[in-house]
This record gives C-alpha cells, sequence and structure tokens, in this order.
C-alpha cells in the first residue's frame, strides 16, 4: 500500500491509540522500575502483567507500582525519549495518512503523560489529544504523587475516557492489553494490536487483529487508500 490516500471515505473516521505496546515496543512503568533494580523491577512487571492480562483491576496496582519506582521529573524525561526510539514500523506514516484522509487520531493510554507528549509530537498528534496520567513532581523533580482522579489509572478506565471525547463517526480502538478492550463499548470496534505482545485473552475480545500499522492503515482506510 502507498503512503497516500485517495477521496474514498475511510472505513473508520476516528482512531484510539494505545502507547506501551502499540505505539511504542516499550513497557514505559516496567522500564522505570529497572532503574530502581532488579526487585522492584520483578514486583512492577508482575503486576503489570496481572493488569493487562485482566487477572488483577488496574487500580489495585497502578499506586502500588508508582509509589514503588518513585520515578523523578529526569526519569520520566528519559523514558520520553526512549519511546522515540522504540515506535513501531510505519506509525507515523500511518497516522499522517489517516488524517490526510480526514481519520481524526488520538492517544488515550494509562502511562504517564509527562513522558507521552513528546511521542505524540512526533508522530503528528497535537497536546490536547495525548491523553494520559499526569504526575506531580517537587521542586527539586522528586516525585510527590499522580492524578488519583485520572480514570486512566483505573482498569474501566479508558471506556470512561473515550467516551468524554465524543469521537465523530465510527470510531476504533487499538491496542493490546486488557484495559484497552475495556472501551470497547466506547467505541465502534475494537482492533487487537499484536505487533510486539500477542495477549489471547485480548485477542478473543476483538472485533479485529492486526499485526502491524500497514495492516490498521488498510483496516481503517479500507478501500480508500
Amino acid at each position: 500500500m502507498t503512503a497516500t490516500a485517495s477521496r474514498s471515505a475511510p472505513r473508520f473516521e476516528s482512531v484510539v491509540l494505545d502507547v506501551d505496546s502499540t505505539i511504542a515496543g516499550l513497557e514505559g512503568i516496567d522500564w522505570l522500575a529497572r532503574q530502581r533494580g532488579e526487585d522492584v523491577a520483578v514486583q512492577v512487571h508482575e503486576l503489570t502483567t496481572a493488569a493487562m492480562e485482566g487477572r488483577m483491576d488496574l487500580e489495585q496496582v497502578y499506586a502500588a507500582r508508582l509509589e514503588a519506582i518513585r520515578p523523578t521529573r529526569n526519569d520520566v524525561e528519559l523514558l520520553g525519549r526512549l519511546y522515540l526510539e522504540h515506535l513501531a514500523p510505519g506509525v507515523k506514516d500511518a497516522v499522517r495518512v489517516m488524517q490526510d484522509a480526514g481519520v481524526r487520531v488520538v492517544i488515550v493510554s494509562g502511562g504517564l503523560r509527562p513522558a507521552l507528549l513528546a511521542l505524540g509530537a512526533s508522530i503528528g498528534v497535537e497536546p490536547h489529544d495525548v491523553h494520559a496520567v499526569d504526575l506531580k513532581f517537587g521542586e527539586d523533580g522528586a516525585y510527590l504523587d499522580f492524578d488519583r482522579l485520572s480514570p486512566l489509572a483505573t482498569q474501566e478506565g479508558k471506556r470512561e475516557a473515550v467516551r468524554a471525547l465524543q469521537l465523530p463517526g465510527r470510531s476504533l480502538m487499538v491496542g493490546d492489553g486488557s484495559t484497552d478492550l475495556a472501551a470497547r463499548e466506547a467505541v465502534s470496534a475494537f482492533v487487537a494490536f499484536t505487533g510486539f505482545v500477542r495477549r489471547e485473552a485480548v485477542i478473543s475480545g476483538a472485533d479485529f487483529v492486526v499485526n502491524s500499522f500497514e495492516e490498521l492503515l488498510e483496516l481503517v482506510l479500507g478501500g480508500s487508500a
């Protein structure tokens, strides 16, 4: 498929993208945990896996992971730069082509918003369309807390966040984890993205499965590209 869009209407008018293991082949919270040593890394990875596979609710683990890690402002800024080094092949072109075809593309993630703003800019998603969890730092850059009112720190939060966006036309949620699948009721269809990880529980609940952003582009634009 060429990276050009025709005048035909896309199959979906709005696309919601997850970040970790979807836009980028990186689990940000796991990377932050590794900076604190093996014990913290193992603890946080187990919690993350349980949440993504639907064995534990995200709200049970979100605060515990951040409290164990206590990421500094510098840690989070470095994470943001690492996301750019682990982008999925073709994601920038896919987003551009979808936007050129009139598709609204937004990011909705349970990740840390300060780390995702640069990623959004790099693939052409404006800051107001990057929805994630904000952090609070002290004047010295030390971790204080996260936005405990953010729905994105909860298991069902993506559904609430996506619904609040009131996206135009037929909408598509794209992600790899159970929190992404939880947004299925707020969109027209859900796509399990398997380019980095393959979770059978998520695939079983998906309307479509894609392995790359080229396949996603074909799905979104149908015969229009």
